[in-house]
């Protein structure tokens, strides 16, 4: 019964394609035809641009393929190589992520992002001294425009300078996104 379901199987889906005069295997499923008014798309939308809507959605292992994708279409540019390490870190994977956004910043030394990225990253790994000087630079090539990173370097100095009686710590932390690569750390207690 089971050979009987498999050959009807194989010979349906071999029925669905014809011989060409070349012997190659042709679809000749049509099916009827879009709306009138609807785009037609030719190519696939950019790895990047559903990377981070996918990030947004919480699917961080997705996003990382998207991601994945973006890298062979766009090369090992730092915005790729920070949107690698962000997904990583999102899955809980700190020392990929370094890795990534370490080299995302020695690509482009003024990409804030990946600078602001790489301190949420080594708060994190208690790299608190490291985390501080990422924060600092991010807010110093950002001009002081983003609040989110200047909470970020705030939350930083106070962790680096604070002594554990004076200062609760903090058990875990939040990466929220704000757009754009931004990326907000929240201590949770």
């Amino acid at each position: 019964m089971r050979r009987f379901v498999r050959l009807a199987v194989f010979l349906s889906i071999l029925s669905a394609c014809t011989a060409t005069t070349d012997g190659v295997l042709e679809n000749n499923r049509v099916g009827p035809r879009a709306p009138r008014g609807t785009t037609h798309i030719t190519e696939a939308v950019d790895g990047l641009v559903v990377g981070h809507r996918l990030m947004t959605a919480s699917q961080f292992e997705l996003a990382l393929a998207a991601y994945t994708r973006a890298l062979q279409e766009h090369g090992l540019t730092s915005d790729v190589l920070s949107a690698i390490g962000s997904a990583n870190m999102r899955l809980g994977r700190l020392g990929q992520a370094e890795k990534f956004l370490k080299t995302a910043v020695e690509r482009d030394p003024d990409f804030v992002p990946a600078w602001n990225n790489l301190g949420v990253v080594q708060i994190n790994l208690g790299k608190n001294q490291q985390a501080r000087a990422s924060f600092r630079r991010a807010f110093a090539l950002d001009n002081g425009n983003s609040d989110e990173i200047r909470a970020n370097l705030i939350l930083a100095i106070a962790l680096d300078e604070a002594n554990s009686a004076e200062f609760p710590e903090f058990t875990d932390f939040l990466l929220v996104r704000r757009g754009n690569g931004r990326y907000l750390l929240l201590g949770q207690n």
